[in-house]
């Protein structure tokens, strides 16, 4: 509906309301008076006047003054309202015509008589027509009233006659008696308190018209002026103020037609009772006056309902447009984030893999992105629907529904487009890796074909033959013009992959002319040959180096490889048969370089695939557990005893996920070309690598939850979502599993490496992740210790740990217990650390899996800065000593392996000789700012030094000593660790 309709209704409605106002007015003649009967009711109650509805022979109202004995008594004022208002009542047409005055006198005096119609005539507020007066009916006044009116007529001289009257029925010559109440002979049926109730009421009801009306024309002058707002919110609260008005006019629409319906139904039960007696004309009067305010409420009711309709149309219309235009906001600024990401996506990949990979990616993205576009196409239709609905801002609506179609058609438009380049860009990989793995077929086809058989006529027939029917497959599988590449792919082709396009193609022509190679060769073989061919003895280097020095040998090492190749991996047995096809026939340097590129390129790509894969796994566990459990639909299968478990369950996983995801990963694709130069990613992330230590110290407590909460239904749904046939705990030993797989990749590229040019990196890369193993290792052996009151962390880094047998040897002690202890050693852990070393018993624990893993309970420490060793023991070359304080404690050490005890005295004289050179530089530096502050030289014994001069020419003949070495036990620095149980070994 457009605002003109509303504003044609909005003038319709209020000529209603202004026509209601109009008769209202005029039932209450507001224009003469503002009396109504409720303001001088108690003046009307006194009944010295009243208007019975009777009429004259021509219409004219009677008003009759009864009897009153106390009408002189009555306040000009009071008579002057009580006169007005009767003069009021009857309709302007009638009380044109003019009142007929009927004056009772008949129980009065002439005195009396003669003072009402004087006075009546004086203050009588309409026209009149006649004045009948019922004069006294004692016989002397009535005489005395004859006389008087004879010679007094000048008094009563008035603009219309007065008449005397003696009786009634000369009253009924003017009068007829149905005009006329009973008092005055008539039959007319009059009760003045029922009068008083019905001209109270239809007043009262009247004043409600007239409220309602002008509340009507208000509210609809607000309605017709009312701005649309520009929010929901605003339209929202106009449409819900003005609901709540237009209720309150509804009923007090209905309250006024109530009231007058209960009027006009007390109107008309008296006449509906008495079927003989006529209504008189006021009554008739009023039932028309009352019938008609009703008549005109219904109309003004209806025309409202039809304007509130219209008007609740236009505002329900607005607040469906406000919604549409909020949602257009919101759907527009999500569309054009996608459109921002999709232009993002313009890689097309630098491996299969990778492809795959980002294809995954885009199908991803596309499935999330599917909500925001399906919401834009679902808004548009319902735009359409609000145009199909004879909305009134169809120019606003039509335009926002067409920019929704073009945005999410652009936008499909463009993940197509994506999608078709990732294809090409797969296809092309597909091809390129077709051909590589082509050609390492070939190679390794080359690399197995034994020489000492070719030499005969039939194996070099047979060998080509292989050869001829390998090339047959390069029809499928490699790249046939280099142009055509090109132009089939010019729209994907980067630089990057243009090279690599090219160095595959290369690669692809290398190895055929190999082939041929090896063709020519082999067919000059398989000629008739005309002579024997002479043997030629293989060098001696190549007798020595190779296993296959003689037939026996060859074949037992042949049997032999063929056993171990079922247990080695695919790099090794690969290797080893292209080794011995080397042995066998001497091949190039450039071929063995060849073999060893494709090793390190199969490990390369094991570590990307299962870096992938890793990935992946982490995300499953993070997406699918980890926020699982803060989905408030999931936390009814949440036991108790895992609520607010999240962090002690994975730990830092998240963490780990994005250092790989976002950093490790990515730079690891960076070496698919080089795959020897990989050590330097591990190198320049080896500090990040650290938070692996966090993970394993946390493993014993995820561990432990895993345990008491395995059975949760929480774990079944999740895994039953995700398709999982391990449960939680094999994907939460994931990262343990990783960080150990690391250094068995390396060790493989190191071994294929050798001769490279990132070969120091990978030993420096590989050694660095064996001593994060070792010191997640120590830091898990090392948060097991219980007992020992100090904060380790005082004591330096942990250097060592291990188990070991320990025999002691006190100086101060009983016998008996020296004698028991030489020959009964007790089973110890020991922590070496920078400043102490512990001793604590092992203990097994009960459980499984983290659980089962041993405590340490702490026993003994000693102070490293008054510790001295001893390298070698008699009797046993695993066994060595640590003794403390000048050999009162003497402490034997039984290592399970030689070698062990090599590494522990190794570590251990390094430790004092570094506490030895800091001890002497302290010294050194002692000296010097002694020999600064003193003014005379000082005498030999009386030098500062001298007692530390002594103290490190001891420690100095003690270290050339090859089997003993003792700290110095300094007052300064170090220091000393709490000693605790010593006794209770």
């Amino acid at each position: 509906m457009t605002l003109s309709l509303i504003s044609v209704l909005s003038q319709d409605i209020s000529g209603l309301w202004l026509l209601l106002k109009a008769s209202t007015d005029e039932i209450m003649h507001q224009d003469i008076t503002p009396l109504c009967a409720a303001d001088i009711q108690d003046q009307l109650r006194k009944r010295f006047a009243y208007l019975s509805g009777g009429r004259g022979q021509d219409g004219s109202p009677v008003i009759t003054f009864p009897d009153y004995p106390a009408f002189s008594d009555v306040p000009d004022k009071e008579f002057q309202n009580v006169m007005t208002y009767l003069t009021s009542i009857p309709s302007l047409q009638d009380a044109g015509i003019g009142f007929i005055l009927v004056i009772d006198r008949r129980q009065d005096k002439w005195t009396s008589v003669k003072a009402s119609v004087l006075r009546i005539a004086a203050s009588f507020p309409a026209n009149l027509q006649r004045v009948l007066v019922l004069r006294p009916t004692g016989f002397f006044q009535r005489t005395l009233s004859d006389l008087a009116f004879r010679f007094n007529r000048d008094d009563f001289k008035m603009k219309v006659p007065v008449t005397m009257l003696s009786s009634v029925p000369e009253l009924h010559d003017y009068i007829d008696k149905s005009q006329l109440t009973e008092d005055l002979g008539g039959t007319l049926d009059y009760c003045h308190t029922k009068w008083l109730c019905h001209r109270t009421a239809i007043e009262s009801f009247a004043v409600m018209v007239k409220q309602t009306a002008q509340m009507l024309q208000s509210f609809g002058t607000e309605l017709a002026e009312t701005e649309l707002p520009n929010d929901v919110p605003s339209t929202s609260s106009v449409l819900i103020a003005h609901t709540e008005k237009k209720h309150k006019a509804k009923e007090n629409m209905r309250l006024a037609l109530d009231e007058g319906r209960s009027i006009l139904e007390s109107i008309r039960e008296p006449l509906a009772r008495s079927t003989e007696q006529s209504p008189n004309q006021d009554q008739l009067d009023n039932q028309t006056t009352v019938q008609r305010l009703l008549a005109q409420l219904n109309e003004t009711e209806a025309a409202f309902d039809e304007f509130w309709a219209k008007h609740q149309q236009k505002l329900e219309q607005c607040l469906q447009l406000r919604h549409f235009e909020q949602d257009f906001r919101e759907v527009k600024a999500a569309l054009d984030t996608l459109a921002q990401k999709i232009v993002t996506f313009t890689d097309v990949g630098n491996s299969l893999a990778h492809v795959e990979h980002l294809l995954k990616d885009l199908t991803s993205f596309e499935e999330k992105s599917s909500a925001a576009v399906e919401r834009a196409r679902a808004l548009s239709l319902e735009g359409e629907q609000l145009i199909g609905n004879k909305h009134y801002a169809v120019d606003s609506i039509r335009p926002k529904c067409h920019e929704l179609q073009h945005l999410c058609d652009q936008f499909a438009a463009e993940v197509g487009r994506r999608r078709g380049l990732l294809g090409k860009s797969l296809e092309l990989h597909s091809l390129l890796e077709a051909s590589m793995k082509w050609c390492d077929e070939g190679i390794y086809l080359l690399a197995s074909q034994p020489v000492d058989k070719c030499q005969s006529q039939d194996g070099a027939e047979a060998a080509l033959q292989e050869i001829e029917k390998f090339l047959e497959t390069g029809a499928e599988n490699k790249i046939q013009e280099l142009n055509k590449i090109y132009q089939d792919y010019e729209l994907i082709l980067t630089q990057d992959l243009r090279e690599h396009v090219q160095k595959v193609f290369q690669k692809q022509e290398s190895m055929e002319e190999m082939f041929h190679r090896r063709q020519a060769s082999l067919k000059k073989l398989a000629a008739k040959q005309t002579r024997p061919v002479q043997p030629v003895a293989p060098r001696p280097e190549a007798l020595a180096k190779s296993p296959c020095a003689s037939p026996g040998i060859r074949r037992g090492s042949e049997n032999s490889s063929c056993e171990g190749s079922a247990r080695r991996g695919p790099y090794r047995r690969a290797k080893s048969e292209m080794s011995e096809g080397r042995q066998g026939r001497g091949s190039s340097t450039g071929d063995e370089e060849e073999s060893l590129a494709i090793l390190r390129r199969h490990v390369m790509n094991e570590l990307l695939d299962t870096e992938r894969v890793y990935v992946e796994e982490l995300l499953c566990v993070l997406e699918g557990y980890a926020a699982e459990m803060d989905n408030p639909l999931m936390t009814h299968l949440i036991s108790t005893g895992l609520q607010n478990k999240k962090d002690v369950l994975f730990g830092n996983m998240e963490e780990i996920y994005h250092f790989h995801n976002r950093i490790f990963l990515r730079e690891l694709e960076n070496y698919i070309d080089c795959p020897e130069l990989v050590g330097r990613c591990f190198l320049e992330r080896m500090e990040e690598f650290q938070i692996y230590e966090k993970y394993c110290q946390n493993k014993p407590r995820s561990e432990s939850v895993w345990r008491q909460c395995a059975d949760c239904p929480f774990f079944q749904e999740c895994q039953k979502k995700l398709d999982h046939k391990l449960s939680l705990d094999s994907y939460l030993l994931k990262p343990v599993q990783r960080i150990t797989k690391y250094q068995l990749l390396l060790k493989e590229m190191l071994k294929y490496s050798k001769s490279c040019e990132g070969a120091e990196d990978l030993q420096e890369a590989l050694s660095s992740i064996l001593g994060i193993l070792k010191a997640v290792n120590d830091s898990m052996h090392l948060i097991a210790i219980t007992g020992y009151d100090g904060n380790l962390s005082d004591l330096g880094k942990l250097l060592m740990q291990g188990s070991f047998s320990v025999w002691t040897d006190h100086k101060k002690g009983h016998s008996k217990v020296k004698d028991l202890a030489r020959f009964k050693p007790m089973q110890r852990h020991l922590f070496l650390h920078e400043k102490a070393v512990l001793f604590c018993k092992k203990r097994e624990e009960n459980g499984e899996g983290y659980e089962k893993a041993p405590s340490y309970s702490y026993k003994q420490s000693l102070n490293m800065a008054a510790v001295g060793i001893t390298e070698n023991v008699k009797g046993d070359v695993r066994k060595f000593e640590i003794w403390y304080n000048a050999r009162e404690e003497v402490y034997i050490i039984q290592a399970p392996t030689p070698e062990i005890k090599a590494a522990w005295v190794s570590e251990i004289r390094k430790l004092l000789t570094s506490q030895l050179q800091a001890f002497r530089e302290a010294s050194q530096h002692r000296v010097l700012e002694q020999s600064q502050s003193l003014p005379l030289p000082a005498t030999a014994s009386a030098s500062p030094s001298k007692g530390n001069t002594r103290n490190i020419k001891k420690l100095e003949e003690r270290k050339t000593d090859p089997l003993s070495l003792e700290g110095y036990v300094s007052s300064t620095s170090l220091p000393k660790a709490p000693e605790k149980g010593r006794e209770h070994w």
